[in-house]
């Protein structure tokens, strides 16, 4: 009966991130087989005066910030340790039990994770901007087009995102039809274990630009 609660109808995903995979999947949804190029969607995106902003950081000559720059571990530290608390309390928050059909605990334990991701990430990427700017040339420029990219990217970013907790509504409800309709009861751990692996691949997009900015101020 338990295998019949864990072969929902899944269908199979095209080539995508790992983190829109995921989601088409517990949402039940077909990926497009094509999706419009990075320039494309950015064009859609960058208003005239974002895209002012972003020629002026991609064109300008840029000094490098005053102050005595921290150690290159001692930023590498700092996104290790975010990044570990941030995956940790996903691994440990999750409700064990909140009832056969009631949703609404692990919508409020999505949200209040997506809270902390972002509370956690947007500051340290602005440590690493600052990091960079302190470099001067190249590394200066590449920290004013992260922070243009940012300012630009993240208000639709975040409207895409909330709509995890929603796909996940969806899913919970499947499971749990599916359950009822084969009298098994493994169906809770089964979206436990989704509902995680959902934030934590989350929390991978969410370090993407921290992991570039780590990235450039490595020494080549």
């Amino acid at each position: 009966m338990s295998h019949r609660v864990t072969t929902v109808q899944y269908r199979t995903p095209t080539a995508a991130p790992a983190f829109v995979r995921l989601l088409a999947r517990l949402g039940g949804a077909e990926l497009p087989d094509a999706t419009p190029a990075l320039s494309e969607r950015l064009g859609q995106w960058i208003d005239w005066n974002r895209a002012v902003s972003l020629s002026r950081a991609l064109d300008g000559v840029v000094a490098p910030g005053a102050g005595a720059p921290a150690s290159d571990d001692t930023h590498h530290a700092a996104v290790a340790r975010v990044r570990t608390s941030l995956s940790d309390a996903i691994l440990r928050g999750a409700p064990l039990d909140a009832g056969d059909d009631d949703f609404a605990p692990y919508r409020r334990y999505c949200l209040e994770r997506q809270r902390a991701m972002l509370t956690g990430t947007g500051p340290l990427r602005g440590r690493l901007r600052d990091a960079l700017a302190q470099r001067g040339g190249d590394l200066a420029r590449l920290a004013e087009v992260d922070a243009v990219m940012e300012m630009t990217l993240s208000p639709r970013e975040n409207a895409l995102l909330a709509n995890t907790p929603v796909l996940l509504g969806l899913h919970f409800d499947r499971l749990r039809a599916a359950a009822e309709a084969a009298s098994g009861p493994a169906w809770r751990a089964l979206f436990r274990r989704d509902l995680q692996d959902a934030l934590l691949a989350e929390l991978g997009l969410r370090f993407h630009p921290l992991d570039a900015l780590l990235a450039a101020l490595r020494p080549s």
